[in-house]
């Protein structure tokens, strides 16, 4: 038995394609060639445009719009398609646009968290279980792996690539490659460390994060050239899960997110009443950051 249901107050093209027990609020509005998946639900004014394929048990939010034109001043029609997975949610207002060629796919995976106002341009790709906070925005062609955590905020340029389990502070502005596992602070938009709470929560065992430490050194710590931490990753971290941050300097094309530089401390040492006593109870220290 369907069970879906329609607000009489919304459009819903008689040419799209919609699953069982889907619910449809008011004044939403569905395109011609949309395929809606069962379990599916829309609050009011949802918009899903033209060329939309998604699966099973999405929810999305009040005002959002899903299948919007390229913002791309250029580009002629005829342009692309969205394929959206299953179980994901996005929430009010929030946008993804269609492929700039009509031979290209936007790609959400499933159960990713879309928080309000997200915006995923044209040609991005989201893997799976994905949290993207208010109001981050992905550029054209940005690749998200799975289970990256993007702080509100954020903007993620063009043609980036964010690693899988990689946690980015909230108002980052991303311009380079973020490799897997890696933390960045969202004042500097600079590598902090590894998520190491991350990789816990997902799993990871203790010699599994003690070789991926090790590998975080060899790549931000070891002052070696970039040829020769590739040979590095090459012989040493064949096995995963640092296999995968092999693979992914091995392919990266716009460079990897530095670390933040460490900051220079100086601690004075001495009581109240030697304050005038001069340099002899100064100690000068520096210290690099390790996440």
């Amino acid at each position: 038995m369907t069970m879906t249901t329609i607000s009489p107050f919304s459009a819903v093209s008689p040419d799209a394609q919609i699953g069982d027990n889907v619910e449809i609020g008011h004044f939403c509005l569905i395109e011609p060639g949309v395929t809606i998946g069962n379990g599916c639900k829309f609050a009011s004014h949802a918009v899903i445009k033209s060329g939309v394929t998604m699966g099973e048990n999405n929810q999305f939010g009040e005002g959002s719009v899903i299948g919007g034109i390229p913002q791309h001043i250029s580009a002629p029609p005829p342009f692309g398609q969205i394929r959206i997975g299953n179980g994901n949610t996005f929430r009010e207002h929030t946008t993804v646009h269609c492929s700039l060629k009509a031979s290209g796919t936007t790609v959400i995976g499933d159960e990713n968290y879309l928080m309000v106002g997200v915006h995923i341009a044209h040609d991005c790709a989201l893997g799976n279980n994905n949290i993207l906070v208010n109001g981050v925005m992905l550029g054209g062609h940005v690749t998200v792996a799975h289970r990256a955590m993007i702080g509100g905020g954020a903007a993620i340029h063009q043609n980036c690539r964010i690693g899988s389990m990689a946690m980015i502070g909230g108002q980052a502005h991303v311009v380079q490659d973020i490799p897997p596992f890696m933390t960045v602070d969202g004042l500097t938009s600079r590598i902090v460390g590894l998520n190491l709470i991350g990789l816990r929560r997902n799993g990871r065992t203790s010699e599994e994060i003690k070789t991926l430490k090790n590998a975080y050194f060899a790549l931000y710590r070891s002052g070696l050239a970039w040829k020769k931490i590739l040979q590095i990753f090459q012989e040493n971290y064949s096995t995963e899960p640092a296999a995968e941050l092999t693979q992914f300097l091995l392919s990266t094309k716009r460079g990897i997110v530095r670390e933040r530089a460490a900051p220079r401390l100086q601690l004075r040492i001495s009581e109240p009443d030697e304050f005038a006593s001069g340099e002899e109870n100064c100690v000068h220290t520096s210290s690099r950051a390790t996440g």
